[in-house]
Order: structure tokens, then sequence, then C-alpha cells
């Protein structure tokens, strides 16, 4: 491979990046760590067991499986499926991180399904600072939330995931949002009286975080409006039922269409007028 400097950042100064912490910003996490070395599966390809090592003293990569290996600049190309001259570009203007998602982690779901590969315990740093962006605490996060490593096409993934109740996961990170099927609501249960209807999990945990001493309700987190009519019957169980949807066209059209169904059906946007949704006023809030 000829490698050769580029602009201000010189292959010399991209091969001394930390590999673990550039995986990190990936959402890409060990699996085990043993002494200076780290396990992952790859990222380069799909294996159920761990077989990509780093050695975080020497700073090096190797990948069992395909037996290839070497520093970061030999990884980022591979990875990113770039030149030399565009990982340095991309260390350069801070898109390091950006080339993967722009090209792989947007996909067409009908042309490229997603696989659920496991979940976990959240642990990426990179999902954890999302949350935190996202202005949910981890304890709230990690009783409802997991980290869901996931296959689109050849490549492999890691999300926030959030489970719906036919097994199928909503899946977020901070380039994408998707779901894995099958599609579905998810419901929250304790035995209230009253139920709280949410859009999409953020701003169910959103909810959580905002009133924490209004907790004693059960949850329909539609995630999807498509879900909303499918999810009447679990709705409709209720004495009372507070409507928290988006304050855009669509899910004003399904607020009109929701009370002309039954009185039970209560607005609750007005507590966020000037905000699309729960997660947006929680992130004004001061």
């Amino acid at each position: 491979m000829s490698e050769e400097n580029f602009s201000r950042i010189t292959c010399a100064d991209a091969r001394n990046y930390d590999m673990v912490a550039y995986l990190s910003t990936l959402g890409i996490e060990p699996a085990r760590i043993k002494g200076n070395n780290y396990w992952y599966h790859s990222p380069l390809r799909e294996e159920k067991t761990p077989s990509f090592k780093i050695n975080r003293k020497l700073n090096r990569w190797f990948d069992f499986g395909d037996g290839i290996g070497g520093n970061l600049i030999d990884f980022a190309i591979r990875y990113n499926n770039c030149t030399v001259k565009d990982f340095l570009l991309m260390l350069q203007t801070g898109n390091a991180t950006f080339r993967k998602q722009d090209d792989h982690l947007k996909p067409k779901p009908d042309d490229l399904p997603i696989t659920i590969l496991s979940d976990h315990v959240l642990t990426s740093h990179a999902l954890l600072n999302y949350l935190t962006e996202r202005g949910i605490p981890y304890d709230i996060a990690e009783k409802y939330c997991s980290e869901v490593r996931y296959q689109v096409g050849v490549k492999i993934y890691y999300a926030i995931g959030f489970k719906n109740d036919s097994g199928g996961y909503e899946l977020r990170n901070k380039y994408f949002k998707g779901s894995s099927s099958p599609k579905d609501f998810t419901t929250i249960l304790s035995g209230a009286k009253e139920v709280s209807v949410l859009e999409g999990f953020f701003d169910f945990l959103s909810y959580l975080v905002l009133k924490p001493l209004n907790q004693d309700m059960d949850f329909v987190i539609l995630n999807s409006l498509a879900m909303f009519e499918k999810a009447r019957s679990a709705m409709e169980q209720y004495e009372v039922i507070h409507l928290f949807l988006d304050n855009n066209k669509a899910g004003k059209k399904c607020l009109r269409y929701a009370k002309s169904i039954s009185r039970r059906y209560i607005d609750e946007s007005q507590l966020y007028p000037n905000c699309e949704d729960l997660n947006d006023f929680l992130n004004l809030k001061p």
C-alpha cells in the first residue's frame, strides 16, 4: 500500500490514532478484553465468535478469520472502502467516522433487510454519548433499551434497540433511524387504569425524565403512527387514553381521528406547544 502525506495530517499521525477509541466512535465495542488485547466481532464481515483483535499497546489489529491485519490506516481503507488519501482527508475535516454512515448507515430497507445478530446491555461510548445528547440518563435507558448488533448487507453495526411486542426492534444511533422486522407497537404494563400513548421510544424515555413522580400509568409506544389502528385494541381497554403525539401534520391528523372515535382520547400535546415532540421539549428545558 502506498501511503503519502496529505494536508496537515500525515500517515504517521493517522497510524498513531488510538484504534480502540476510533472503533468506539463507530459504535463498535470489544466483546472481551484480556490485558492489552481487545477482541471484537469483526467489523469487516459477519461472525459469531470474536476473532478480530486489537493489541492496544502496539495499536495494531489482526483479523484471524481473514488472516489480515495492520495499523489504523489499513483498517480504515477496508472498512470505509476508500483510499489512503480519502481517509486522511476525512481525518483532516473531522469526518473520519462519517464515511461509513454516509455510505452504509442509510440503507434502503427493501434492498437491504436488517438482521438482528445479538443484544446486550448498553456499553458503547458512542451510543451512551448519543443518549446524553438526547437528554436521556443511563439509568432510565438501561431499563428499557439494549445495545443491538445488527447486519445490513455484509456490514455489521451497533445501535440503541427498543423491543416491540412482536420481537422486532426500533434502532437508533446518531446516524441511523430504522427498525427490524416484525414491526409492531410496544406495551409497558403495570395494571393501571389509564394509558399514555407516545409515538416513539425517545418520547417515552423523555416522558420518564419529565414526569418522574407521575408514572403510575401503562404505556403504549406506537413506534410509528402507522401502528395506531393496530394498537387501538390495546389502547381502548383503558378509561383514559393520554395522547402524546408529535406537533406536526401527521400527528395532528391522527389526533383528530382519535378524538372522533372516543372522548377517552385526551390531547396532551398542549404540554409542549412550541416543540415537535416530548424529546424536543425535554432538551429545551433549562
